[in-house]
């Protein structure tokens, strides 16, 4: 009988059993009708406990499941054919050669010996298939339906063993016992195996070193491991795990690991081990519970910068035109808080010895200026916090903790223009824990200026790095304007700043002129930009005296104000260059209208305003070929060049030729409605404006670990470290000095207190004892 053809499975449902396991009837009955007449009455009965006997494997299984209906699904079809019908035909030989061979039944006292094997196969077979099916996910029905090749195996177990005591069959030898225990055994642990699929196994060694360095990233950054290498790391650790295959009990967590990284799927498993241990947190150790709550259901979004009008410089500009143009959505709340001066140091920064008496009578000029550009009335706060200007650094340094003037009642979202900057001397609180969402906007190429100085390799290597852990610590996602930054933690590259809607308006009028046929430009060549030789006056002069007898007949004017004029203006002359230096004005000016060409040969800017302002006004655009001129590659009028030949074709070519007019959607890139739209975008402020209780990780992106409040925050711990470190190396005045800080900026001075109506420092935090 080994041999034959197994009989075909039946598909429909009965009293019996039914379904995938009507086979096993027929086959018995085909056992019986080719035995021997004198043993068909002993081998009926025989096949009548063995049937019970394989027809109930699932006593201990489980609860018992309904009947599968007429009409099985195939799959349930398949399983049995391939994987249980194998076994049970084995038996069946074991059986028929035992009654052949006069074994059977056997004699009192002999020992029952039966090769369980076949049954531990199909044991096997089951639990892989039930496992099979926690993965499919199927819905309660189907796995019914699937698990029915378990559950048919349920009802003869105890039926077995009671009719075994008064069976004449089996009850002439003492193996009965033996055999059952066995088999009993076997479907213990096709039950313990079923449900250790929804116990949480531990954590081996490669797990959490895997954890330990994904979270150590940000930190290893800082030591130049790069972190695509950390993650490759932690990638390899996680895949060496002892082969084992985590299970989920909820659907809802199957559907977090969806198609998701092996790092996503890491993470979920360390919070499900947590949860196992019942461990729970809902914030980090460092951080302040205490948190923004809105009253009226708009947010507040902080924009802090560096410097202020009528300073004219970009850090000054643009964070007020990102904080109008905010403002017109009625989703949020604006304040910007911008430095305040005394006077002894607005007549250092402010053009033509301008001052202030008061900080209501500079917001006033500042909303002027800001309303002359506009087409819509700005509708945002203007807050000050005091500052003092560093002639060898020639920027302004807060003085004392800038996040005490925003009012605990509006710290929700804050944008750090310029965060490295803001944070370098900042002892105060810490950004991320008064407020909910810090975005960090880098302006400034620090590193190219460093350079410049002396000692500057040695000082760009340390400002390098405390850069990056100020922007770490104090930051949750930061964009840099272009690729000419230093790389930081948690930052992206996206221009993220427009040109004032009056350059986009000459632009316009210019199109307009030439198709009337009138002639648009007058003048030839210029250059404007702060007078410091890093702006680009030293590449100037280069080019200019290299190709002196190339450019015959070149005249450039140049506009500007600044420490090094004087240099400048020197080293022109002794060079015989034909350059005509006139006194710095604004851009929009009517005298410079008239230009053609723009050139712009510096290599220090992140994103240069001036470029932006003149390819909107319709002008040819010069430039070196530069990661900071990436954004403006794309616009037909930018011509850029590698080499100082290159340079002189292209000044050749443009005052030979005529700019092409902007497109509708060239101009709308330029503007500060596509700019705002990119800094939404980039930052996911828009995301974080309509989920009020979404939570937004470090990398910028929803994360999907935070559905689960357990998983270990390391990183956030670490971050609060080096803003802890941070803050104890800022209180003291003497490594403040050291590294360059302006003498009494921890706290801010009288006169900055009698200015904008402050407490002293010593009455706001007093000191006890002696």
């Amino acid at each position: 009988m080994g041999g034959e053809r197994p009989p075909p499975i039946s598909t429909g449902g009965g009293a019996d059993g039914g379904g995938a396991f009507a086979f096993i009837s027929k086959g018995w009955r085909e056992v019986r009708d080719t035995a021997s007449a004198d043993l068909r009455q002993m081998r009926a009965r025989a096949d009548r406990e063995l049937e019970h006997l394989l027809t109930s494997a699932s006593a201990l299984a489980g609860p018992p499941l309904p009947p599968v209906a007429a009409g099985a699904p195939i799959a349930e079809v398949e399983f049995v054919r391939k994987r249980i019908q194998p076994k049970i035909m084995e038996l069946r030989r074991q059986y028929s050669s035992m009654v052949h061979e006069g074994g059977w039944p056997p004699k009192a006292g002999a020992s029952l010996r039966v090769d369980l094997s076949g049954i531990t196969a199909i044991r096997n077979a089951i639990v892989a298939e039930g496992r099979l099916v926690r993965w499919k996910g199927h819905t309660g029905d189907e796995r019914r339906k699937e698990w029915e090749v378990v559950s048919m195996i349920r009802s003869g177990l105890k039926e077995f063993e009671r009719r075994s005591l008064s069976s004449d069959v089996l009850g002439g030898f003492r193996g009965r016992g033996e055999f059952v225990e066995k088999f009993k055994l076997s479907l213990k642990s096709l039950n313990k195996e079923s449900h250790e699929s929804k116990e949480v196994l531990p954590l081996d060694l490669t797990e959490i070193l895997a954890y330990l360095v994904r979270q150590s990233g940000p930190f290893l950054d800082q030591l130049g491991i790069r972190r695509d290498l950390c993650d490759k790391i932690a990638e390899t650790l996680y895949s060496k795990r002892n082969g084992r295959l985590m299970y989920y009990s909820h659907s809802a967590d199957r559907s977090l690991i969806g198609n998701e990284s092996m790092i996503d799927e890491l993470d979920l498993r360390i919070a499900r081990v947590l949860e196992s241990t019942g461990h729970h947190t809902e914030e980090s150790f460092w951080k302040d519970p205490a948190k923004y709550k809105s009253s009226d259901n708009r947010r507040h979004v902080a924009i802090v910068t560096t410097a202020s009008l009528p300073w004219m410089t970009g850090t000054a500009i643009n964070p007020l035109f990102r904080a109008a143009y905010l403002a017109r959505s009625t989703k949020q709340k604006v304040t910007l808080v911008v430095p305040w001066l005394c006077k002894s140091d607005q007549e250092l920064v402010y053009p033509n010895n301008m001052t202030f008496s008061s900080p209501e009578e500079q917001e006033n000029y500042i909303r002027n200026w800001l309303h002359e550009r506009l087409g819509f009335e700005a509708n945002f706060k203007i807050s000050f916090y005091p500052g003092k200007f560093s002639k060898e650094r020639r920027s302004i340094i807060p003085a004392g903790d800038t996040s005490q003037f925003i009012s605990s009642s509006e710290a929700d979202i804050a944008i750090l223009e310029e965060p490295e900057h803001l944070n370098w001397y900042h002892h105060g609180k810490r950004w991320t824990d008064k407020f909910k969402h810090v975005i960090g906007v880098v302006h400034t190429n620090y590193l190219e200026y460093i350079k410049r100085e002396k000692n500057g390799a040695f000082q760009a290597f340390l400002v390098k790095h405390i850069n990056n852990w100020v922007t770490r610590a104090y930051c949750h996602k930061v964009l840099r304007l272009s690729a000419a930054t230093q790389d930081l933690p948690r930052s992206v590259i996206c221009n993220v700043h427009g040109v004032n809607p009056k350059f986009l308006k000459v632009g316009e009028k210019v199109a307009a002129d030439r198709e009337c046929g009138q002639q648009t430009f007058s003048k030839g060549a210029y250059f404007l930009g702060k007078m410091v030789w890093a702006k680009g006056y030293r590449e100037l002069i280069d080019l200019l005296s290299k190709h002196k007898s190339d450019l015959e007949g070149f005249d450039i004017d140049v506009y500007g104000n600044g420490e090094d004029s004087q240099a400048v203006h020197t080293a022109a002359r002794k060079m015989n260059l034909r350059i005509n230096f006139f006194k710095g004005r604004d851009h929009a000016d009517c005298s410079l209208h008239g230009y053609k060409v723009f050139i712009n040969p510096s290599v220090s800017d992140v994103l240069c305003t001036a470029t932006a302002e003149a390819l909107a006004m319709g002008k040819f655009v010069i430039c070196a070929d530069h990661p900071s001129n990436e954004f403006f590659k794309s616009f037909p009028n930018c011509l850029t060049y590698k080499t100082s030949e290159e340079f002189v074709a292209r000044v050749k070519e443009a005052m030979a030729s005529e700019p092409s007019p902007l497109t509708p959607e060239q101009r709308y890139s330029l503007s500060w409605e596509a700019a705002t739209e990119r800094f939404m975008e980039y930052s996911e402020l828009d995301k974080v404006l309509n989920n009020r209780n979404g939570y937004y990780g470090q990398d910028g992106k929803r994360s999907k670990m935070r559905k689960i409040p357990l998983l270990p925050k390391l990183s956030d711990v670490v971050d609060g470290g080096l803003a802890f470190a941070h803050h104890c190396l800022t209180g003291n005045e003497i490594l403040r000095l050291a590294t360059g800080a302006i003498p009494g900026t921890r706290d801010y001075d009288k006169q900055q207190c009698m200015d904008l109506n402050l407490l002293p420092p010593q009455v706001q935090h007093p000191v006890y004892g002696w």
